[in-house]
């Protein structure tokens, strides 16, 4: 076995990971934005403030380490928002982000979600690239969710 070729694998959540979803949306978040008090609560607790309400946590290890996380956050009984999605600095560039964003796609089909929704910045344009890439398309942004959004998009699946 070439030892060169990662070993990637797409992970549930578990509750020994929590802290692992705030560190990385925290590294992207004080990066480009600042970290808002939803983000606080929703990063601190994860276990009640996502999978408690109906959503998914996913992470992405490469070599025994997690590089990414992503979020499908319950809005409705066929709306979920995919949200908290972040790629460690040095994974990036690899991929990462579209096994997350195919991984979402998946999961809504298996569990006859029918819309996603996303709230994101132009600022992040290789991932505005990417989410237009899988058939995201911009709708009507309402105030007050998120400082640093100024694009909201969907995907009916």
């Amino acid at each position: 076995m070439n030892k060169d070729i990662p070993i990637i694998e797409i992970i549930p959540f578990s509750i020994e990971l929590s802290s692992v979803v705030k560190t990385l949306n925290y590294e992207w978040l004080e990066k480009y934005f600042k970290v808002e008090k939803g983000d606080v609560i929703a990063l601190s607790n994860p276990q009640t403030e996502i999978i408690d309400k109906g959503g998914f946590i996913y992470f992405v290890k490469q070599n025994n380490e997690i590089v990414g996380t992503v979020s499908l956050l319950k809005k409705s009984g066929t709306v979920f928002e995919l949200g908290k999605m972040a790629v460690t600095e040095k994974a990036q560039g690899l991929g990462i982000g579209k096994l997350l964003v195919e991984h979402c796609l998946t999961i809504a089909k298996e569990k006859n979600i029918e819309k996603l929704i996303l709230y994101s910045n132009t600022k992040l344009a290789s991932a505005i690239h990417l989410y237009k890439k899988y058939g995201f398309t911009e709708i009507e942004l309402e105030q007050g969710l998120y400082e640093r959004a100024n694009i909201k998009m969907e995907i009916l699946i």
